[in-house]
């Protein structure tokens, strides 16, 4: 992958999502739209972004039983998504059924722990042990069920590509030096994310919440 960055965009208009991925699409490696963008703009946003020419990484985090989320994959075949992602937490079964019925050329990767979670959080919902060891013990069960990679934050993906040397690891919540973290609580830069073993890198503020866009994604891009 030439260009690691994806631009995450869960703007509430989708002429102002468009014309933003069309200001950058030479500095970005690719389009991250999430659950907020598909509730307003369904499969014809999806397919309007896609028209930017830029791989689309369809953030849905899907989590249910594996039947549903078997059909649900199915459904978004039509989308043709670069990637999809599911929540780890959901099982090995879950997500066993989610690889099968994904697109030939769909990456199925699990979510591990929000970036917005630390270890007092997890501990709040029963779990035990630090948010670094939920995620290594969440992509072990990724892995096992035949995914082709997780979604962690900066400060765990090199363990975890230490531990899964061909895995494909998406990395949220960055920040470039200098700026705010905002409601992210495990943010490392870019560049160290990537140095780290990182495959993609999901920047979404830091650019489409910026002066300049076009300047910040040139910013970014020069540090990679």
């Amino acid at each position: 992958m030439s260009n690691p960055v994806y631009l995450a965009l869960d703007l509430p208009q989708l002429r102002d999502a468009q014309e933003l991925a069309g200001k950058v699409k030479a500095h970005i490696g690719g389009i991250k739209l999430g659950l907020e963008f598909f509730c307003a703009h369904g499969a014809h946003g999806i397919h309007t972004m896609a028209s930017v020419g830029l791989p689309i990484f369809l953030d849905l985090k899907l989590h249910d039983i594996p039947n549903t989320v078997a059909r649900a994959m199915q459904a978004i075949h039509v989308l043709e998504p670069a990637i999809v992602t599911v929540h780890a937490s959901g099982g090995r079964a879950m997500m066993e059924d989610a690889k099968a019925a994904a697109g030939e050329h769909t990456r199925v990767v699990g979510v591990t722990t929000l970036t917005s979670l630390d270890d007092r959080d997890l501990e709040r919902t029963g779990v035990s042990g630090s948010t670094h060891d939920q995620v290594l013990r969440l992509a072990e069960l990724a892995q096992a069920a035949g995914l082709d990679g997780i979604v962690c934050s900066g400060q765990e993906v090199k363990s975890v590509h230490d531990q899964w040397h061909d895995g494909f690891f998406v990395v949220p919540g960055l920040r470039p030096a200098g700026t705010a973290s905002g409601d992210q609580k495990r943010v490392v830069t870019p560049r160290q994310a990537r140095d780290d073993g990182a495959s993609v890198l999901v920047i979404g503020r830091p650019i489409s919440r910026a002066e300049n866009p076009l300047a910040a994604a040139l910013e970014i891009e020069s540090t990679l």
